[in-house]
């Protein structure tokens, strides 16, 4: 028998590079969309989901009665919360509230407990989701604590999976890659195994306007007058995790919310992908950065685009929600023909 397994965690990874024909029109490099989408768990946190709790489950960490607890803006807690299930743990999850209803909803469905905490706090503040983690996994029992942001096995994850299948499925013609940057291991575990193949691979991280991530890269300082709310969920960051290997990009490209919400749609509606406000914030990154650093027509760029667009109906893909930012004034498209509804009566 063929295309047949044994649960739904072997499904995770090899995604599809798809190439993009209409967004990236203006840029005569050859750009392929990496699609972790195609994952069980719809986006590339199933990848460090499975590594760490096998790798946990090797070093005799977790029991059959074990409970599984971490921070996350969503994707990470899909991906635990599904593993989870399959392996026979318990699962707690502290989000932010910045995380939508539907999203919560989600995890609930998988059988996590979740715990909504104030995002724009203080890291450091008890009431931040990276506390609230802490402090529940060290009062209850028999527990482990993913801590994604300070996990070297974050790294390892796409250093052993993402960065190998990139620089196969372009038969090592990768000459710049674009991801964006939250906990930084999907960018630079990828990044550290393309750079050990090919040192002049050029790695584009894209941070978020309201982050510190790009600023300390480029001065080795953190810059809390740099932090302000934005509203794009799972990149950026107020604090500096050890799982973002600073070394490994060679460039910080900032986006902000409305620039990357736009994009998102553009995405769907031109080559109908629909993929997550990160998806959008990574390509917003790739042609900022090509307007600044003009790409060659020999140039082959991989874009990793994060997750599915599905999370995100209420948010990004809203026109109400859009038009609550104020993002209807400067869209690519006239807003009005292009995002219309009729209604027969």
């Amino acid at each position: 028998m063929t295309n047949v397994y044994d649960n739904i965690l072997g499904l995770i990874g090899n995604t599809p590079l798809i190439k993009l024909n209409q967004v990236t029109k203006d840029i005569p490099a050859t750009v392929y969309a990496k699609l972790e989408s195609y994952n069980p768990g719809h986006s590339t946190k199933d990848r460090i989901a499975l590594h760490i709790i096998e790798s946990a489950e090797k070093k005799g960490l977790l029991k059959p009665d074990s409970v599984v607890v971490e921070t996350t803006s969503g994707n990470t807690g899909f991906s635990l919360a599904m593993v989870c299930i399959i392996k026979g743990y318990k699962c707690i999850l502290a989000v932010s509230d910045k995380t939508k209803p539907e999203k919560i909803a989600y995890l609930k469905a998988l059988g996590a407990t979740v715990f909504v905490c104030p995002a724009n706090v203080a890291a450091d503040d008890p009431r931040s989701y990276y506390e609230v983690a802490k402090r529940l996994a060290s009062e209850t029992p028999n527990s482990i604590y993913i801590n994604q942001y300070f996990n070297e096995l974050n790294i390892d994850a796409h250093y052993q999976t993402t960065g190998p299948e990139i620089w196969e499925q372009t038969q090592g013609k990768i000459t710049h890659l674009v991801a964006c940057t939250g906990t930084g291991g999907t960018l630079t575990g990828s990044a550290k195994y393309l750079k050990e193949q090919n040192p002049d691979i050029q790695i584009i991280g894209v941070d978020a306007d309201g982050s510190i991530l790009k600023t300390y890269h480029e001065t080795g300082k953190i810059d809390k007058t740099q932090i302000h709310p934005y509203q794009i969920e799972g990149m950026g960051k107020n604090l500096i995790p050890s799982a973002l290997l600073f070394e490994k990009v060679d460039r910080f490209i900032k986006v902000n919310d409305e620039m990357s919400a736009y994009r998102t749609r553009e995405i769907a509606l031109k080559e109908a992908i629909m993929g997550g406000y990160t998806t959008g914030a990574a390509v917003q990154g790739l042609i900022q950065y090509a307007n600044i650093n003009p790409l060659k027509e020999t140039d082959v760029v991989v874009v990793i685009f994060p997750d599915h667009g599905s999370r995100y109906i209420t948010k990004v893909y809203s026109d109400k929600w859009m038009a609550e930012q104020g993002f209807v004034n400067n869209c690519f498209h006239n807003y009005e023909e292009v995002f219309k509804t009729e209604i027969i009566k």
